[in-house]
């Protein structure tokens, strides 16, 4: 008879849902349910459990009810045999298969059935869990001020630290949500050929672009026509209202002189808008930010979905001048949501580096590193293409692994920088990636060789030879929870009520890659995967081939949304 836990992928959060309904059950089995404790505040259902994640309490459960959650729905913390009972038999629905559990002095520990676990994993084939668990649909714009003509188009050699992070992160975003389902779009557009597109190629970014002669000038004209004409135009009496003296005349010159003023707390505060600067006032609209306006507007011209949302990727610096921005656009009578996410500072000790500088610096300190390791062999064009890459994973670990809101703070010391060895960012990730293909490709050769048998169908192995607790510290913290992290970005971007900004946790596929890197490092170190060509040994040879294909997979897939190839070879 089928499992029933091999019917729909299994969710930690499906787990953890179905886990709190049958430990809260029925109000007759809650403590303190009766009337004289009506009004007793009970915790939250996600609250009631937690999923464990080191490798040391891994050993003896998989998830805990802590005993302070027990001891609020039971008296004396004593869970019944009936509620007990049904925490134990819970199947199906994504929910984890329960082997057994006990109450200890930390809380209630159980323990995942985990030769059922791997069974359904990686028998029915890892799609699943390598993509987001929905679809979504809608339209997602990424607006990247830094970019923006001022008036001419930036240059790496203008482009600052701190704006190549937006850059990035509206790069990794836009992968990110086209995964998930959105339709993605990017502003501006660059002009063909220029250095800066040139620049974003040397790091993987495909930012659009559009010929260089391709003027904007009609739609500049309709956005002006439409701020002039906008309800929450001011003129030069109603400000004179709000002056005494010589203001009133002073105002009046202005508007002589052609200075449009759009009364932007008038906007945010009428149209409902949420977390705006409130100091945000009255703003002169200058050319640039006209332009600024006829480039989202182009943007959106082509979109037909009813749902779209602007997302302005801008810098700490320039969030007041953004707000600005957004809200002038409501005012020329765009209706589209706007959300703000908002890039913490790049710091240098000691000195200043422009975009290109950095880009410079790292690819020769990548170069260096390699040469040593690798001597002459680090010659010819794959090895130009390889260092390109790692270069790139090197700019993107270092700039997107940090909290957006927060600071980054580089080390640019010549001397200092870039290693091959140790886990230390995009190197590390992408050096142990390399080592899962290297590892298939020594199969491969052993199979050509007649060593071994091609990989059989996991349907007829016996997953219970994986018993080193990194093969299931790599399924229990990696494989099953990644598609739920794909989730996030799309998931936040809904968030009403949250005002103008957009909190979303950028850096957390960063520091997936990293901290999966580092438990496979230490369990490909400790496990020799292809053992002796004895028949005896194959079914677990077998059993860890299946679960590192998966886990090649998986780093594949999160790569992906940072715009970064694999490494085949080093």
């Amino acid at each position: 008879m089928e499992n029933t836990e091999e019917l729909s992928p299994l969710r930690i959060t499906s787990t953890v849902r179905a886990l709190s309904s049958a430990l809260r059950g029925k109000s007759e089995h809650v403590h303190g349910s009766g009337r004289g404790e009506s009004d007793r505040m009970f915790p939250e259902p996600e609250k009631l459990w937690f999923k464990e994640s080191s490798a040391k309490n891994l050993r003896n459960r998989d998830f805990l009810s802590p005993s302070t959650m027990l001891n609020t729905l039971y008296a004396d913390g004593q869970v019944p045999l009936a509620v007990m009972s049904r925490v134990l038999s819970l199947r199906g629905g994504g929910v984890l298969p329960v082997a057994g559990g006990e109450v200890m002095g930390e809380g209630l520990r159980l323990r995942v059935d985990r030769v059922a676990a791997f069974r359904a994993v990686l028998v029915g084939g890892t799609t699943e869990y390598l993509k987001p668990s929905s679809q979504r649909e809608g339209c997602v714009v990424l607006n990247c001020p830094a970019l923006h003509p001022k008036p001419n188009t930036p240059s790496p050699d203008t482009l600052s630290l701190g704006q190549l992070r937006t850059v990035l992160l509206a790069d990794h975003m836009g992968a990110l949500l086209r995964r998930q389902g959105f339709e993605v779009y990017f502003c501006p557009t660059l002009p063909e050929g220029s250095d800066v597109a040139t620049f974003f190629q040397a790091l993987g970014i495909d930012w659009p672009t559009a010929p260089a002669n391709c003027a904007n000038d009609e739609r500049e004209e309709k956005i002006q026509k439409a701020l002039e004409n906008s309800p929450y135009r001011e003129r030069g009496t109603e400000r004179g209202r709000r002056t005494s003296g010589g203001g009133g005349r002073k105002a009046a010159e202005e508007e002589n002189e052609g200075g449009l003023r759009i009364n932007l707390k008038r906007v945010f505060q009428e149209e409902g808008l949420l977390g705006y600067d409130p100091t945000l006032g009255t703003c002169k609209v200058h050319r640039d930010s006209v332009s600024h306006l006829a480039q989202l507007d182009l943007s959106t011209a082509d979109i037909t979905e009813t749902m779209v949302t602007v997302l302005h990727v801008t810098s700490c610096q320039d969030e007041f001048r953004q707000q600005q921005i957004a809200v002038l656009w409501r005012a020329s009578g765009a209706t589209h949501s706007q959300r703000h996410l908002v890039c913490g500072p790049v710091k240098t000790a000691g000195s200043h580096l422009t975009a290109a500088q950095y880009l410079q610096l790292r690819k020769g300190q990548m170069k260096e590193a390699s040469e040593m390791k690798y001597g002459d062999k680090l010659e010819g064009q794959t090895w130009d293409d390889i260092i390109k890459v790692m270069t790139s994973a090197t700019v993107r670990f270092e700039l997107l692994s940090t909290v957006h809101t927060s600071p980054v703070t580089l080390d640019v010391q010549r001397e200092g920088g870039v290693s091959t060895k140790g886990p230390r960012g995009g190197v590390f990730v992408m050096y142990n990636c390399a080592r899962l293909h290297t590892l298939f490709d020594s199969y491969e050769r052993g199979v050509e060789k007649g060593l071994y048998p091609e990989i059989p169908d996991g349907s007829q192995l016996d997953f219970s030879a994986l018993k080193e607790e990194g093969e299931w510290l790599l399924l229990f913290n990696y494989l099953i929870p990644f598609s739920e992290l794909l989730d996030q970005s799309g998931q936040s971007l809904d968030c009403e009520g949250g005002g103008a900004r957009a909190n979303i946790k950028t850096e957390q596929i960063c520091k997936f890659l990293v901290s999966l890197s580092k438990d496979f490092s230490s369990y490909y170190n400790r496990v020799h995967v292809l053992g002796e060509p004895l028949p005896h040994l194959f079914n677990q040879m077998f059993c860890r081939l299946h679960l590192l294909r998966a886990l090649r997979e998986l780093y594949h897939r999160a790569l992906e949304t940072l715009n970064l190839p694999p490494i085949r070879q080093l």
